[in-house]
């Protein structure tokens, strides 16, 4: 990476099927009013699943957009599409379904950028790497790697290009001090995490997502977290020992070499996925005349 590009944040969005008409609206504005929006930050990737995907992992996908339309979109505005088949509990004959396969063969077909795949199987990773060189890969933070000689492991594969740790390493500095240029181009850090910074169920949870995305019989994983029937707040997300604010990201993790901040939210609704693309790319100054923008798209529902 240049040394012009060090100096940047790169987002990585949630919701690209699930948050379209949101994005429609957005990208646009982005683009013919940089002045509103922060300099030095960019838009890396909009990651995301359709409805229905059986490799589909980390949430239920709820996106009905066709995917030719998303397509269609990112390449006008020149950023990469992620699929996030990030499935945990994978089998062969699952590798065949015609909907993720179809989709892969879609999304390989652009080279500039490049679109990717976030996956958690190596089942998946291998047949991917098959089938569509044209893809590039990202390390799920579903893997729950807290261990950092892992998590190092993980970042060392050549396999992927990004790793997406699990974010309570957010803030190990002393060990990320210790990673080398490369390595640190690799590392994609999740901002804002919600969930409890002690919880021991992540796996569960994300197995029992899996299980709903395959179409097994199953419940709900139950969150034992204080406030955890709630749902996500970002309020709280802020007060999480893990979570990274954008004074963060300027003046700690730039500074110390780092690039890529990936912002959950593909399972929330469009008004909060909206404040956090105020919150982490917008000026102060300009929050109203984004707010407007978007708020006065009749095409667009927000609620």
């Amino acid at each position: 990476m240049s040394d012009s590009q060090k100096h940047i944040a790169h987002y990585h969005l949630p919701g690209l099927f699930e948050h379209y008409e949101l994005y429609r609206v957005f990208l646009p504005l982005f683009r013919e009013h940089r002045e509103y929006f922060y300099d030095w930050c960019d838009i890396g990737s909009i990651y995301g699943a359709p409805a229905g995907c059986l490799w589909g992992g980390g949430r239920v996908g709820l996106g009905e957009t066709d995917a030719e339309s998303v397509l269609a979109l990112l390449r006008k505005y020149g950023i990469s599409a992620r699929l996030t088949f990030s499935n945990s509990l994978l089998r062969e004959e699952h590798l065949s379904d015609r909907k993720c396969n179809r989709l892969c063969a879609l999304f390989q077909t652009d080279s500039d950028p490049r679109n990717g795949v976030i996956v958690h199987s190596d089942l998946l990773l291998d047949s991917l790497k098959r089938k569509y060189p044209g893809l590039y890969f990202v390390s799920s933070t579903t893997k729950v790697l807290t261990d950092f000689p892992q998590l190092l492991q993980e970042i060392d594969r050549e396999d992927f290009l990004y790793v997406v740790p699990d974010f309570r390493l957010n803030k190990a500095f002393d060990r990320w001090n210790t990673l080398t240029e490369s390595q640190k181009d690799k590392v994609e850090f999740l901002c804002n995490e919600c969930c409890r910074f002690g919880c021991s169920d992540r796996k569960a949870c994300y197995e029992a997502v899996s299980r709903k995305n395959l179409g097994e019989s199953c419940t709900d994983h139950l969150c034992t977290a204080p406030d955890g029937d709630r749902g996500y707040r970002f309020s709280r997300a802020m007060e999480n020992p893990g979570f990274i604010g954008t004074a963060d990201i300027r003046n700690v993790y730039l500074p110390m070499g780092f690039s890529h901040f990936k912002i959950e939210g593909r399972g929330l609704g469009s008004a909060l996925v909206l404040e956090f693309l105020l919150y982490y790319m917008t000026k102060p100054e300009y929050h109203v005349h984004v707010r407007e923008a978007i708020y006065l798209d009749n095409m667009l529902d927000l609620f």
